[in-house]
């Protein structure tokens, strides 16, 4: 049976056409030229150098990849870059102010011990943000609230409890500080 190598980082073939994409990346305006095959989970990584996004199942099951377009989370896996013309697109690197404090959800997650390996921890991140920020929808805070929320992201490491508090906890301080 032939084995077959998966790779997140699919080379481009000479006879692509490039487009050109202007996308605001982390309040930064960035104009490049892109294969249309080329994920944005790939334009992050290689061609920004934004590695805090992670590329777990190249599938769009286990949020490692979730960035937040226009407001919404997304898989990043599953935009391609050219679909993001125009849009506004925040990783995780946008999260932590130019003082260097971080955001409410990334000091809930310290606080609450929210994290294991920290590989998952970056989409579980701009889920949490992209939910807690939507000003158009009633948040669920109970623990079965909180873990329908976090449905969509998936971590080996742990019992979800601490990410349970965390949010818990970053909802409350984000509340509070408005």
């Amino acid at each position: 049976m032939k084995q077959y190598k998966i790779r997140s980082d699919y080379p481009e073939r000479s006879d692509d056409p490039l487009h050109s994409v202007n996308v605001t990346v982390n309040g930064q305006k960035i104009t490049r030229k892109v294969s249309p095959r080329r994920l944005l989970a790939d334009f992050l990584r290689h061609e920004l150098g934004l590695t805090g996004t992670h590329v777990g199942c190249e599938h769009g099951v286990c949020g490692c990849c979730t960035v937040i377009i226009d407001g919404s989370a997304a898989r990043s896996c599953l935009t391609f870059a050219v679909q993001v013309d125009g849009a506004e697109v925040r990783t995780v690197e946008s999260l932590q102010n130019e003082d260097g404090t971080l955001h409410p959800v990334q000091e809930a997650f310290k606080d609450c011990h929210a994290l294991q390996c920290g590989f998952c921890t970056p989409g579980f991140l701009m889920s949490i943000v992209s939910q807690l920020e939507d000003s158009d929808s009633e948040l669920d805070l109970s623990d079965d609230g909180i873990r329908i929320m976090l449905s969509g992201n998936l971590c080996r490491c742990t019992g979800y409890q601490n990410i349970v508090t965390a949010v818990r906890q970053a909802a409350e301080r984000l509340n509070r500080d408005q």
